[in-house]
């Protein structure tokens, strides 16, 4: 079974922001997905490379990326949940990530055409996670 991990660029300031990523982490966390927290000294360059080392594949958060359907996000998340890489999710800094890693992910996806602080993104990936996992668990939680 496949490991997910998100990495957040530094920690949320906005204390709404951090009680619902911790909420949504301590809710993912027994489902295989742990949430990583990376300084923010050094820079968005030194997150990339941190970001760039990691085993596994690589999905970046990024306004370009694909959008998906909170259903067709569960099944992806069910297939990675079946292979036997570790798989990254990433969300870069406000200035987003460089071309360069961005040519590294397997993947980019976009949560919103809208654009949004990185705290709120965090908040909503967390929150598709989770739902993700419910849905795979056929559980009341996601209405259609």
């Amino acid at each position: 079974m496949a490991r997910i991990e998100v990495h957040l660029y530094g920690n949320p300031k906005c204390r709404s922001s951090k009680a619902l990523i911790e909420d949504y982490s301590t809710r993912i966390k027994g489902r295989g997905i742990s949430v990583k927290f990376h300084s923010e000294k050094g820079g968005a360059s030194a997150y990339e490379k941190k970001i760039n080392g990691l085993p596994g594949e690589l999905i970046l958060l990024d306004e370009k990326g694909d959008q998906y359907t909170s259903s067709d996000f569960a099944g992806m998340i069910s297939k990675i949940s079946l292979a036997s890489k570790t798989v990254n999710f990433a969300i870069g800094p406000a200035d987003g990530f460089s071309k360069n890693m961005k040519s590294q992910a397997i993947k980019k996806i976009s949560l919103s055409s809208l654009t949004m602080p990185h705290e709120l993104a965090s908040v909503i990936l967390l929150e598709q996670l989770y739902r993700a996992t419910e849905i795979m668990r056929d559980s009341p939680y996601h209405r259609e």
